[in-house]
């Protein structure tokens, strides 16, 4: 007869890999499937493109701001050196005027032969020293008068002339550069009332002479 003890009852054994009802385990499923991206991925994608975004239209704005920037500069550079040779240019031109009748005396005693001695090699540094500057004489007698370079302080009438023409230089004109700084002071001649018609009619003349006469009916 055998003893049981009380209390305890036997199992039996369970096989390896097996539940304890006989079922067999089963690995639970992986929560993330091999290749599958994570759910978060695709928004963190979309927030650096909208990043990327600002930072190329951050940068566009710069760069137009520094183009502009630059062409505001290069402005400024042409506007300050074109202001810069303007004042000097007026600088000179007025150091000039104020030479001009030390000029004119140093002229007039040419003409009179009294530029001789001393007087004469001073009196000619200065003209360099002026040409050098940029001063410029004009005025030439029988060229046709022009009212912008030239003043008229005498006129007369002439029949050798067929305009008005500068027949007397009473005193030169001085120009630098296209700047005219005195005008030249000259006589003038205009054509004899009349003249013209005479001139034109003996023109007609002539050409009738040369071609046989007029026609005769």
């Amino acid at each position: 007869m055998t003893e049981e003890t009380p209390g305890f009852e036997e199992k039996p054994d369970v096989p390896s890999g097996a539940t304890p009802d006989g079922a067999e385990s089963k690995a639970a499923p992986s929560a993330n499937a091999e290749g599958a991206a994570p759910a978060g991925d695709g928004a963190a994608d979309a927030g650096l493109v909208a990043q990327l975004d600002q930072v190329r239209t951050a940068l566009g704005e710069r760069t137009a701001d520094l183009q502009r920037l630059q062409a505001e500069y290069q402005n400024y550079r042409r506007r300050v050196e074109r202001d810069r040779i303007a004042v000097k240019e007026i600088a000179i031109a007025n150091l000039l005027t104020e030479l001009l009748p030390v000029l004119d005396d140093v002229g007039r005693a040419r003409e009179h032969g009294e530029l001789v001695g001393g007087f004469k090699s001073v009196a000619e540094s200065v003209e360099t020293v002026a040409a050098k500057m940029g001063l410029q004489q004009f005025g030439k007698e029988g060229e046709p008068f022009d009212p912008t370079i030239h003043e008229a302080l005498m006129h007369s009438y002439a029949p050798d002339v067929t305009e008005t023409t500068c027949v007397a230089i009473l005193q030169p004109g001085y120009r630098i550069g296209e700047r005219t700084i005195r005008p030249a002071r000259v006589a003038v001649a205009e054509p004899q009332p009349g003249a013209q018609i005479k001139a034109d009619e003996a023109t007609e003349a002539a050409d009738d002479k040369e071609s046989g006469g007029p026609d005769e009916g």
